[in-house]
């Protein structure tokens, strides 16, 4: 009987799939089998070097851009997307399906594309690589690709990365808007970007000068714990406990293992969340993805400024 039922379930899936092409196989990083699109399994190949084709993205990008390097790379989160158009002239702007190893967002809130800028200092020329096209742990595509917009910015030569979120707070003195400062992070992912045994110290992980920096711009920012759990669902009122008792703030499903990465690869963090809601069982109501784009989109303007600011600062520092 249940062989039956598997043959006859392994046939519907196939009749179901008969439209797109898929394959089987295990994500590096996940730890179990998933159906894997082969509209890009560019990470599902464990033959293939991130680092090698994060240099392949770079070289891509710099190319279209006509320049040598970049300064600094930003990830920007539900809410942060209007930063881009203040931090200064596009130089270019490719959809993320024509740089290698990145795939179009399946996130509503995020651009699909990368950009390079001419940041507006007002003195020597510097350059930043924003990237709207994130790849999230849930997505299914393995550690390696949630981490390859970090090294695509790395291999183009940035040496501070700045990663956005939008996400829920613990502090109902935080109401949604709120921009908060990430100090530290809570990895609850199971999962680690690095491979192997390199042992990277993560103790000043989210920079104090950063830190520091920003809230001589802004001297009203609060800071916090921030807790990546893996999604996409969110979390329920008893994890959300577990969470402040771990001593978390703040709770999404990105960042830590971007910024893990990025420590790896020699930068310097600044992290920054906005909260777009009050965390399970702190709020009230039920949540829901629209509230987050919502309160991100309510919010966008003044984040805009604020960060575009913290950037300018900080490649002129």
């Amino acid at each position: 009987m249940e062989a039956c039922w598997a043959e006859a379930g392994a046939e519907t899936l196939e009749a179901e799939l008969e439209t797109e092409s898929v394959t089987p196989a295990i994500v590096p990083g996940s730890g179990y089998l998933r159906i894997v699109s082969n509209m890009d399994n560019t990470f599902s190949d464990t033959g293939t070097d991130p680092f090698d084709l994060a240099q392949r993205a770079a070289r891509t990008l710099l190319q279209a851009a006509g320049l040598e390097s970049i300064d600094i790379g930003l990830v920007l989160g539900s809410g942060w997307g209007g930063a881009a158009n203040l931090l200064g002239e596009s130089v270019v702007e490719l959809p993320a399906s024509e740089v290698p190893g990145f795939a179009p967002s399946g996130v509503p809130g995020h651009s699909g594309t990368l950009s390079v800028v001419r940041l507006d200092t007002g003195g020597d020329p510097r350059y930043g690589l924003v990237l709207g096209a994130r790849t999230h742990y849930y997505e299914g595509r393995g550690v390696r690709a949630v981490a390859h917009g970090v090294r695509t910015a790395a291999a183009a030569g940035a040496k501070t990365m700045v990663l956005t979120n939008g996400c829920g707070g613990l502090n109902p003195d935080w109401s949604p808007g709120t921009p908060v400062l990430i100090r530290d992070h809570l990895n609850l992912t199971a999962d680690s970007p690095i491979e192997g045994a390199d042992f990277v110290d993560l103790t000043d992980l989210y920079s104090p000068r950063l830190r520091e920096l920003a809230r001589t711009i802004d001297p009203s920012l609060a800071e916090g714990v921030y807790a990546q759990l893996r999604g996409p669902h969110y979390e329920t009122p008893a994890e959300v406990r577990m969470v402040k008792t771990l001593g978390g703030d703040l709770v999404g499903m990105s960042t830590a293992l971007e910024a893990i990465a990025a420590r790896h690869a020699g930068m310097e963090v600044f992290g920054i969340s906005l909260v777009t809601n009050l965390a399970a069982g702190i709020s009230p109501v039920a949540l829901a993805h629209e509230d987050v784009v919502a309160a991100g989109k309510a919010a966008e303007g003044r984040l805009a400024e604020l960060l575009s600011s913290i950037v300018k600062e900080a490649v002129n520092v």
